[in-house]
């Protein structure tokens, strides 16, 4: 679990195919601060799992599915990369809780200045807009960002500086690739309250639907 709070941006060494999947390596600095095999380091936005340190940073095994459903199929040597270690149980949450399983690839379509932050506009796959929500949550590029505007098919974020300069957001280009993750409660809530009236599910909620429930 993370907090899409990003603690440096870490660079592309190698990304070889290896049996249907592919061994990413990444060079970094400040996530291998008592890295141990096995532990977990959201790259991006995808959790993925160190199975070797190395003297500049580690290497992970991505299976052809994290290729098909993340950007990490098309990484390059040199880009920069989002990290984060996963949290640990008393520390502050900064951000939101963040599993770190993307669900689907958007692209920057648009940005604008505004003073010294950025309002960056996303697009995202159709079947995630009924997690999007105005207001809500959502990690972008393993960023903890909030939707300040939600429209059809597309959401935009306002950036501040620090974000901007702390992670690869400030260097993204137009029609570019960025893993995103919904809010993971949206999706429990939807499953509880589609088990309990099946055939209710996705019928806008009222006051007799809910009694109708047992809530």
């Amino acid at each position: 679990m993370f907090t899409g709070i990003i603690e440096e941006v870490g660079t592309v060494e190698s990304v070889v195919p290896a049996g249907g999947g592919a061994v990413l390596r990444i060079r970094a600095a400040r996530v291998l601060d008592g890295a141990r095999l096995g532990d977990s380091i959201s790259t991006d936005g995808c959790c993925l799992t160190i199975t070797k340190l190395t003297g500049s940073g580690f290497e992970a095994d991505c299976s052809a599915e994290t290729l098909r459903l993340t950007s990490i199929g098309t990484m390059r040597p040199g880009q920069g990369v989002n990290l984060e270690r996963a949290m640990a149980l008393g520390d502050r949450l900064g951000g939101h809780l963040v599993q770190g399983h993307v669900e689907g690839v958007g692209k920057l379509t648009g940005r604008r200045a505004e003073g010294d932050s950025a309002m960056m506009r996303f697009s995202f796959p159709p079947e995630l807009g009924r997690y999007i929500i105005h207001k809500g949550s959502i990690a972008v590029g393993g960023i903890s960002l909030t939707v300040a505007v939600l429209g059809d098919g597309w959401f935009e974020v306002a950036v501040i500086p620090v974000t901007l300069e702390w992670t690869t957001l400030g260097n993204l280009a137009i029609g570019s690739p960025v893993n995103l993750e919904t809010d993971l409660i949206a999706k429990y809530v939807e499953r509880l309250l589609g088990d309990r009236a099946p055939a209710t599910a996705g019928a806008p909620l009222s006051v007799e639907a809910l009694e109708d429930m047992g809530y």
